[in-house]
């Protein structure tokens, strides 16, 4: 199993709304490398749900239903989505500053490549922010 974590303006596509939806395919992803990512993801993985620009926090988990196909949004070949569903809304959100601070984080991605829409973690960066969420 793979860990990946997404990212959404909440006033264009908020947890509670997927929570709503009940599933989504994750599109508009523009940039190359995200879209290397979303090519990389395997149904099952785990995904953590990071609400950006507003509140800048991890809010839930989902899960990735289906691997990745042609975005329906765009007749261009070079984009794709995948499928998620949620799983789990954290007990408490986790902050960009918390995970600043956090020293087992210090490597993480959404630190090192703050822009970047969707990105790989690592097991111990996953297991760690559900030990934080948990607190």
């Amino acid at each position: 199993m793979n860990y990946w974590l997404v990212k959404s303006e909440p006033h264009k596509y908020a947890w509670e709304q997927f929570l709503k939806d009940k599933k989504t395919f994750w599109d508009g992803v523009r940039n190359y490398q995200a879209r290397n990512n979303l090519r990389e993801m395997k149904k099952g993985d785990m995904v953590l749900f990071y609400h950006s620009n507003e509140g800048k926090c991890i809010v839930g988990i989902a899960i990735v239903q289906k691997e990745f196909y042609q975005d329906p949004t765009t007749d261009d070949a070079n984009w794709v989505v995948v499928d998620l569903k949620p799983y789990k809304t954290l007990k408490k959100s986790i902050g960009l500053a918390q995970i600043k601070a956090d020293k087992q984080l210090k490597d993480i991605g959404l630190i090192r490549q703050g822009r970047l829409s969707v990105m790989p973690l690592k097991a111990a960066e996953f297991d760690r922010i559900l030990a934080l969420s948990e607190e």
